[in-house]
């Protein structure tokens, strides 16, 4: 588990910036579950940070703005009975949010004109579906 984290194609978190902590995990287990810090937090300072190019760090910290902590990142991870495990799941999840946060926008979506003839088949379609569920009240068998 040492060295860099990549988060997208040349850029990766050094790991002088990651700080772990771990403590006990909740929920059942044996005679292990009581001596063992299996729960990994990994915590990033994004605020702080200066492996990630200007543009990238204001976007993330824009869309990540609700999971911040003082501008840290902080991703908890306790699924597994391993601590190493889940420090492995821990540094992923934490570059799969960086990634996604860094994302450029999409495009902009541009608006199209639909063509005449289509919407005039659309509305002659309704009309006659229309006439046929009319036709189905039953009031023509007297």
């Amino acid at each position: 588990m040492s060295g860099p984290y990549v988060i997208r194609g040349a850029v990766s978190l050094p790991e002088a910036e990651l700080v772990w902590r771990f403590s006990r995990s909740s929920g059942p287990g044996g005679q292990h579950v009581n001596t063992s810090d299996s729960q990994a937090e990994l915590r990033f300072d994004l605020a702080k940070t200066e492996a990630l190019p200007e543009v990238w760090k204001a976007r993330a910290l824009e869309r990540l703005a609700g999971r911040l902590t003082d501008g840290v990142l902080v991703v908890r991870a306790s699924e597994h009975r391993s601590q190493w495990r889940n420090r492995e799941t821990a540094a992923v999840r934490m570059a799969a949010l960086l990634a996604e946060a860094t994302a450029p926008p999409p495009p902009p979506r541009r608006k199209k004109r639909m063509p005449r003839a289509i919407n005039e088949r659309r509305l002659r379609e309704k009309k006659r579906r229309g006439d046929v569920k009319r036709g189905r009240s039953g009031g023509g068998w007297d």
